[in-house]
């Protein structure tokens, strides 16, 4: 981890001039204009592989996950799948517990989501813990990696950001459809004024521009994304906003959620838990993100 860290410190000294703050609000409203999504990255979704009576293969089972979340998971070159640590470490669980996890690309993380509530996926690669999302799929025991929400603001700016309430006021930005902790969640929704945006980079690019004050990320993969982009005169605050784990998570509809099949793998989560094979495949990833490579 020495070194992702080395390489990513060096990539957040500064703001790169992505334009002027006078920029017209018919501009401001295109930087938060979604991008539609292509078709074919839902061909995958609900395409189960069934055994010869027509039931459910529960041999092989379908997995998606946030694909703006470097090093953790991002799109691979074929448009299909998604690669990263996450997607590294849920099939070596699949290994272990006797099955084989396809982790496809099934769109916006939103969408993903959509997907674990009709069961057209069986699990999800990482997601935080939150009441609302516990109504469509269960979580798997121990969490497989921890993570930090940190805020974000470009350097000649000081929040002197401590608290919550230290956010009141102020015009924050963050990610669509993203979570970072259930209390935090409820405590911006009743007090704090966080627009949404479609991606991280599209935030990244909107602090540049004055049109926010702050933008609130977690902290690996926000500076994975401002390495790879080369931004400049960013600075994160030290004490985080919350510190939340990663789960695997399966849909209460996936045919295959059965007790058998989730003590296996909870079995095979906990052997490399304990071994701590994610320290070494997000450093591999976090590599691999930053050079461009697949």
């Amino acid at each position: 981890m020495k070194w992702a860290v080395a390489i990513l410190c060096t990539g957040l000294a500064g703001v790169v001039a992505l334009g002027t703050s006078g920029a017209s609000n018919a501009q401001a409203a295109q930087d938060a204009k979604p991008a539609q999504e292509p078709q074919h990255l839902h061909r995958a979704l609900g395409d189960f592989v069934q055994n010869a009576d027509g039931s459910r293969d529960c041999t092989h089972l379908i997995a998606s996950g946030n694909p703006d979340y470097p090093p953790y998971l991002w799109q691979s070159e074929d448009g299909v799948h998604l690669i990263g640590a996450a997607a590294d470490m849920i099939k070596r669980v699949g290994e272990l517990a006797g099955v084989n996890v396809d982790i496809v690309h099934a769109g916006s993380w939103g969408r993903v989501q959509q997907a674990m509530r009709d069961g057209s996926i069986d699990l999800i690669a990482g997601a935080f813990l939150t009441v609302p999302r516990m109504d469509y799929m269960d979580y798997f025991h121990p969490a497989f990696q921890g993570t930090r929400t940190v805020i974000w603001t470009q350097d000649n700016i000081d929040l002197r950001y401590r608290e919550w309430s230290d956010l009141i006021g102020l015009e924050g930005l963050t990610v669509i459809d993203n979570s970072f902790g259930q209390r935090f969640d409820t405590y911006a929704a009743e007090n704090l004024n966080i627009r949404e945006v479609p991606s991280l980079e599209q935030g990244f690019q909107m602090l540049a521009r004055n049109r926010a004050e702050y933008l609130i990320y977690e902290e690996f993969p926000a500076k994975a994304v401002a390495a790879r982009e080369d931004l400049k005169n960013l600075r994160s605050y030290s004490v985080p906003v919350s510190a939340e784990n990663l789960y695997l998570t399966m849909s209460h509809k996936s045919q295959c959620n059965s007790g058998k099949l989730r003590g296996k793998i909870s079995q095979a989560l906990f052997k490399l838990v304990a071994e701590d094979v994610m320290a070494e495949m997000v450093e591999a990833n976090m590599r691999s993100w930053v050079d461009g490579t697949n």
